[in-house]
């Protein structure tokens, strides 16, 4: 069995590295704030004190990181992975990022006698738990069978969509959408209340119409004051969406909707709103018409 080295331990990535651990693969772990590590050492796993110490004890490693920078000083920064002996070594990128970063990182990882697959996931918290994660890998089919037998702990269907840096495009490509819808539902519930429109009953009707995303129906609780856990936070789907536009720049897309939503998500962030879970942008959006424009119940 293949020692698995870990970096990132956010929600995802503790869920993720946590998995692996129970079904018996030797972990290393690495986290810039080591404490959230330590429930997993007491498991088991092993500290690492720097990205390097972790790429020379593992033979793949895998990473999770909060966006572009994070990836590139965990790669390429002092004490990073590629700093190390890494001949042989297979390195498995599962954050979402620009595809840029992905195809800047292959040159550097295979000049040093490595390998790259990127495989970001589509999922939240609860899926992870239960290994049914969908996976999305680009890179050489040999790269990816090679991580198969972890990448199956993890996921319930992996898809291979191509050479390096397909898997991250499609990550981007499938979330975008998901952002503005959500972006999109928090100014029409917005105009709805403004109106007099109970949100219950607002969402009565989406649920019952082909309007909705199906991630609607487990968002509702959320939505009418029901405490839940934070699967995927307001700043999550802005840092997204910032990887969305700007790789869209990149290949001539305009993303002139992508880019409102971001401006959208951008301003919940900056209004407090950032570490509630994504539902809470309508929250944000309608108290913000309300403060803008206060209106009694009784008009129509």
């Amino acid at each position: 069995m293949e020692r698995i080295g870990f970096v990132g331990l956010g929600r995802m990535g503790q869920i993720m590295a946590g998995r692996l651990l129970e079904v018996g693969f030797p972990l290393v772990l690495y986290n810039r704030t080591a404490t959230k590590a330590d429930h997993l050492v007491a498991q088991g796993a092993v500290r690492a004190d720097s990205p390097a110490s972790l790429a020379e004890q593992t033979d793949i490693v895998f990473t999770i990181l909060t966006d572009d920078h994070a990836v590139e000083q965990v790669f390429l920064g002092d004490q990073g992975l590629l700093s190390a002996s890494i001949r042989g070594k297979l390195f498995v990128e599962m954050s979402t990022i620009r595809t840029k970063t992905i195809h800047t990182l292959c040159p550097h990882v295979e000049q040093r006698g490595a390998r790259l697959l990127d495989a970001p996931v589509s999922g939240t918290l609860e899926p992870a738990r239960h290994g049914q994660l969908l996976i999305l890998a680009g890179g050489a089919a040999a790269d990816l069978e090679r991580a198969r037998p972890a990448l199956d702990i993890l996921g319930r269907r992996i898809f291979h969509m191509g050479d390096n840096g397909t898997g991250t495009t499609m990550k981007l490509v499938l979330n975008m959408p998901m952002a503005i819808f959500w972006a999109g539902l928090a100014e029409a519930m917005a105009i709805g209340q403004q109106f007099g429109i109970d949100k219950k009953q607002m969402l009565d009707v989406y649920l019952d119409s082909p309007v909705a995303l199906p991630a609607l129906r487990g968002k509702a609780p959320t939505i009418l004051g029901e405490v839940n856990e934070v699967a995927f936070a307001v700043t999550g789907v802005r840092k997204d969406l910032l990887a969305m536009v700007a790789t869209g720049q990149d290949v001539g897309v305009p993303n002139s909707t992508g880019a409102a939503a971001l401006s959208l998500f951008a301003a919940a962030t900056a209004a407090g709103y950032g570490e509630h879970d994504l539902a809470f942008l309508l929250e944000y959006v309608m108290d913000m018409a309300q403060k803008t424009f206060p209106m009694k119940s009784d008009e129509t």
